[in-house]
């Protein structure tokens, strides 16, 4: 699961200005100040960078870091 922790860990510090040190699975994703239209656009750049396909995802910035690793590290393997 290191490779879709760390894409994830990457895309939030690079692209949304994350603090690397506040990316911990127990942080719901609005605490990293991840609403509604940041979440869409995190979305896209996940499956444009790892090739996996997030529609049907229900994502809302109440889930934690560590359940968006998890559902990527899920799309990842199958």
């Amino acid at each position: 699961m290191a490779s879709a922790t760390d894409a994830v860990s990457t895309l939030m510090v690079q692209k949304f200005g994350v603090d690397p040190a506040a990316v911990r699975p127990e942080i719901p994703l609005y605490e990293l100040r991840m609403d509604s239209l940041a979440l869409e656009e995190f979305r896209i750049l996940i499956e444009e960078q790892l090739n996996i396909d997030l529609e049907d995802a229900t994502l809302t910035s109440r889930n934690t870091v560590g359940e968006l690793v998890e559902l990527v590290h899920t799309r990842t393997l199958g």
